[in-house]
């Protein structure tokens, strides 16, 4: 077997296999049940939340896309903050990335076990899921380029599936069904206008996450001081535009009532309208989960590769196939993580936790960004108007404001393990460093 030390991650990634990557981690299965909770909390105009959530996300993204490109390595979010505010922090952020990351993939790994199989069917869920997640963590070690060109695949499907959802609604609309003045009305019983607005943007913006995952495979991008740009703020506005289209569509062909009380809104749509059948949708969502449990599940294991590669975890952590040259070891933990979380039934409790997780390590890689201007990094990288990532990192700031402090108890929870941990890992390489400089 190789380190990183002597044997990098192969450059296999073009624009457009990158514009997939980052389309398709943020189409994943949240679009496919998230609406319903949006109009609960904004009513029946769910677009104008998914618009906001779209700005929100696309602050963060710029100061994604600077550092991206000026430090175009595995490593993502704790490399970054490890250069702007020291290991300790650059360990915390990465933390807080695994956590979210590693359960997610499980989450998902059950999800992908659960209601949407059984249409096809039953098996045991512990069986289902560790043989999705061993079959993902194959494919992943088989090769960036592989795992991208499944993810087109994948992606296709998942649009396939929205585009349905947008044509059916239209549908109902030409047929006379269905209520387009449901599109302007914003606010419910409990929040006037802005207030819905809001709250329903918190929602939302989880529909977005997923792009900063891309951080992690600039190292495998051929050419990221031109293609991570293009590609992180095409896919972005490629998803917010599908988003914005399948909320109008939704709300016009279905009461909000109706999407508001649904665990899969956008199946009632399929319902209202006909024509499609209901297993169809069962097949999308299954695509759906997979393909965002592969690309978080890569996400994950090239985080924990950098970060071992900084020196904030175990340097076993770094050994690459030598033909491949993909990090197997650090898939092969966070595998067995998502596996034991997805096992345990945990998952539950750890999960509404992850944008509030996210949300930290979005604030420090918006302030990284200003902290970083003094690096010139490398040359011709891209440069976000510092306007950007100030307006990014009040916007996590807002956004944690509208989180629910039962959340917020279990998020802290996570963040002091986390804080613990990254003392631990500090004072371990302040020691190895100490008797070098005594030499």
């Amino acid at each position: 077997m190789s380190t990183a030390n002597d044997q990098p991650l192969k450059r296999a990634l073009t624009t457009p296999l990158l514009y997939f990557f980052i389309l398709g981690d943020v189409l994943g299965a949240g679009v496919y049940v998230l609406i319903g909770q949006v109009a609960a909390d904004s009513g029946g105009a769910v677009w104008v939340p998914l618009a906001a959530a779209l700005a929100l996300a696309m602050l963060t993204a710029a100061s994604y896309a600077e550092l991206a490109t000026k430090y175009p390595r595995a490593g993502g979010a704790s490399h970054y903050a490890t250069r702007a505010y020291g290991p300790f922090a650059g360990f915390l952020a990465g933390f807080c990335m695994l956590a979210a990351g590693i359960v997610s993939v499980g989450a998902l790994a059950r999800g992908f076990a659960g209601d949407y199989l059984t249409a096809f069917v039953t098996l045991p869920v512990a069986l289902v899921a560790v043989v999705f997640l061993a079959a993902l963590a194959l494919l992943n070690a088989r090769g960036i380029q592989e795992s991208t060109r499944a993810n087109v695949v994948a992606t296709l499907v998942e649009l396939g599936g929205l585009a349905i959802v947008v044509v059916l609604g239209a549908w109902l609309l030409l047929r006379g069904e269905g209520d387009p003045d449901r599109l302007t009305r914003l606010g419910t019983a409990e929040h006037g206008a802005a207030a819905a607005v809001l709250s329903g943007a918190v929602l939302a913006y989880y529909s977005f996450v997923g792009f900063e995952t891309s951080v992690n495979v600039a190292e495998e991008t051929r050419d990221p001081r031109r293609s991570y740009p293009r590609a992180l703020f095409g896919a972005l506005a490629t998803a917010g535009a599908v988003y914005v289209l399948v909320g109008l569509a939704a709300s016009a062909a279905v009461p909000t009532g109706t999407l508001a009380a649904s665990s899969g809104p956008l199946l009632e749509v399929v319902k209202a309208a006909g024509g499609v059948p209901v297993w169809l949708f069962s097949a999308i969502a299954l695509v759906a989960v997979a393909n965002g449990a592969l690309l978080t599940g890569i996400m994950s294991s090239r985080l924990a590769y950098g970060m071992a590669r900084d020196g904030l975890l175990p340097a076993a952590l770094t050994k690459v196939l030598p033909g491949r040259r993909t990090p197997w070891a650090a898939i092969a933990l966070t595998t067995a993580l998502s596996m034991v979380l997805a096992l345990t039934g945990s998952v539950a409790t750890l999960a509404s936790t992850l944008v509030l997780l996210l949300l930290v390590v979005f604030f420090m890689v918006n302030t990284a960004v200003l902290v970083l201007r003094r690096d010139p990094g490398v040359p011709g990288h891209f440069r976000a108007p510092t306007v950007l990532p100030v307006l990014g990192a009040a916007s996590c700031v807002l956004l944690a404001t509208q989180v629910e402090p039962e959340v917020w108890l279990r998020g802290l929870i996570v963040l002091g393990v986390g804080l613990v941990l990254a003392a631990v890992a500090a004072a371990r390489r302040d020691g190895e460093r100490t008797p070098a400089r005594t030499r």
